[in-house]
């Protein structure tokens, strides 16, 4: 072994650990890890930010504002909306949602299609007075599933299509991944609807994390005392008939940003006084305009109090502005006027000093701020709504154009008539000039930790490959297969990429283990394209942990689910795509 494979695999080992420890976000582990690589001499000076212009990075850039595009249009919302009925036995109805989820990965990233469905899906299990729980994990799971059936369903389908071409000279086509992804999609989707759901722990099926949040009463929020306000020259205690009246209670006042200490109640309140009160949402809007008082930082921006509040929930998810930060780091009520009133976190709900609390992936946010603002403060924030927002079709007449447009695209690329990323560009542009993505949300569309994720590790894992590593790691899963049929070494390349995919990002997983499937095939003398497909369908799947995947991540909060829930519907779908994916990959990609 080389000193150039130890430093890499070594390299690679650690930037594993610090993935699994979850401490330091993933873009920022790989791009500490291609600065060490480039020091450490195993990434060459014109390679270190060769990955960053890599046609798997451009690709899954454009993808991701094409699905902005397609969101943004409408015309999916409406077809889902049309096709959703509440009145459905959970069977039936997991088994439409999961079908649509499927279908409309297949053509837009998977997240924005969990994003599409699932207020749809929260607002059907309301009406039918059950838990989402039932439903949601089905819908995330199906979501996944349909990403595997395109080439731009899902990130790791890009990172194999493109690996292709590197090794083997042809990348991938749309639609090569359809056979086995198509067959594949349809056994997992009959079996959320018909088994997985029912394998989902019975004490959460009680359980609305959302409608709990709603239900809590007791919110801490500040008003403050303006110029022409009932409460000057009145003592605190003044002030208790009208926070009866609303059911407030009043907590104590703040001045010069000093809570005032001892017997608060009776200091004489002045202009510019903060008053601290606890109470509902709602009674809390009313006491302050029945004091005259105005949310606290209000006046920063022209203030709030007089205009129509909304209470929202959103879920937070990976890579969010907002996770890893608290509401006071990104200033959500001076530079918004939009308030943090409360956060669930996996059952466990925080409202005092909320504003101070570091937000994590998964977590409910309920937020109380102008109607009018709420909706582009929740995507400034990156996060989802999980209230019914009604059929808004924000570009209903260019709704069939950013479709064609699309549809065209597809086409021409299938066909090898225009390379994909141009043909992806050219959408980009048409949903610019059109006004269907805005040009202040076009880079807003990108999720950037992905891209520099692929830019970093696609340097390192050409590194490894030129280094001899991955022919390295090949010949020993070789060596230990040795007497068994080639079947069993394809298995068993799919059950560790799949295990890798549960615990680190499928992208990562799949920039690894697809040269590793390469030399393996070189070294038994056989196709690398069955290899190549089974880490296909294996990085993608990702059904055992909340971490694996961003959807998994994303319903955590709103179905109330617990990190080891996950397993339960998970292991057998993991065991199902391997039993029904392995005689498919070599019944259309034969050894």
């Amino acid at each position: 072994m080389s000193s150039d494979q130890v430093f890499l695999l070594v390299l690679l080992a650690a930037v594993f650990a610090m993935l699994l420890w979850g401490r330091i976000r993933y873009d920022i582990v790989a791009f500490g890890a291609l600065v060490v690589a480039y020091l450490g001499g195993v990434v060459p000076k014109d390679e270190v930010f060769a990955g960053f212009g890599h046609p798997a990075t451009v690709i899954i850039a454009l993808v991701l504002i094409v699905s902005r595009g397609l969101f943004r249009s409408g015309v999916i919302e409406v077809i889902a909306r049309h096709l959703v009925d509440a009145s459905r036995r959970v069977g039936l109805h997991i088994a439409v949602m999961s079908a649509i989820a499927a279908a409309l990965s297949a053509v837009m990233n998977n997240v924005a299609a969990l994003a599409l469905l699932m207020p749809v899906d929260l607002q059907a299990a309301a009406k039918a007075k059950r838990s989402p729980a039932l439903t949601l994990m089905p819908l995330s799971f199906a979501s996944i599933l349909g990403g595997m059936v395109t080439l731009i369903g899902t990130p790791p389908n890009v990172v194999i299509a493109t690996f292709r071409e590197q090794a083997l000279g042809a990348a991938y086509t749309m639609f090569d991944f359809a056979p086995v992804g198509l067959v594949v999609a349809l056994a997992g989707v009959a079996y959320v609807a018909a088994i997985g759901w029912r394998l989902i722990p019975v004490e959460r099926r009680g359980h609305d994390t959302t409608a709990e949040l709603r239900d809590l009463r007791g919110y801490i929020a500040e008003g403050t005392v303006q110029e022409k306000s009932k409460a000057i020259d009145q003592r605190l205690r003044d002030l208790q008939n009208i926070a009866d009246e609303d059911d407030i209670n009043l907590l104590g006042l703040v001045r010069n940003g000093k809570r005032l200490p001892g017997a608060a109640r009776d200091r004489v309140i002045r202009v510019g006084d903060v008053v601290v009160m606890e109470g509902a949402p709602q009674a809390i809007e009313q006491f302050l305009a029945s004091a005259g008082l105005e949310y606290a930082g209000a006046e920063k921006h022209g203030g709030i109090a007089g205009e129509t509040l909304d209470l929202v929930e959103v879920v937070a998810p990976e890579g969010a502005r907002i996770v890893g930060r608290s509401a006071l780091d990104v200033r959500l009520l001076y530079r918004n006027g939009v308030t943090l009133l409360g956060v669930s976190r996996r059952g466990r709900r925080f409202r005092e000093r909320v504003r101070q609390l570091r937000i994590e992936a998964g977590d409910i946010l309920l937020l109380l701020g102008p109607a009018q603002r709420l909706a582009d403060v929740i995507a400034w924030l990156g996060c989802l709504p999980l209230a019914d927002r009604g059929i808004q079709v924000l570009q209903r007449s260019k709704a069939w154009v950013a479709v064609l447009a699309f549809a065209a695209a597809v086409t021409l690329a299938s066909v090898d008539l225009v390379y994909l990323p141009v043909a992806l560009g050219a959408v980009v542009a048409v949903y610019v000039l059109l006004r269907i993505v805005p040009p202040r949300q076009l880079y807003d569309s990108i999720e950037w930790p992905v891209i520099v994720l692929l830019g970093c590790l696609i340097p390192i894992g050409g590194a490894l490959e030129t280094s001899g590593g991955t022919a390295l790691i090949a010949e020993t899963i070789v060596v230990w297969c040795e007497g068994l049929p080639v079947v069993v070494v394809l298995g068993a390349l799919m059950i560790v990429t799949m295990t890798l995919s549960d615990v680190l990002n499928n992208v990562a997983t799949a920039l690894i283990a697809a040269p590793i499937g390469v030399d393996v095939a070189r070294q038994l003398g056989v196709s690398p394209d069955p290899f190549l497909m089974a880490v296909a369908v294996a990085a993608s799947c990702a059904f055992l942990t909340p971490i694996g995947h961003k959807n998994n991540t994303i319903i955590m909060g709103p179905g109330g689910y617990k990190f080891g829930d996950y397993w339960r519907m998970g292991l057998p779908l993991e065991i199902l795509v391997v039993a029904v994916g392995l005689p498919v990959i070599l019944r259309f990609w034969p050894l």
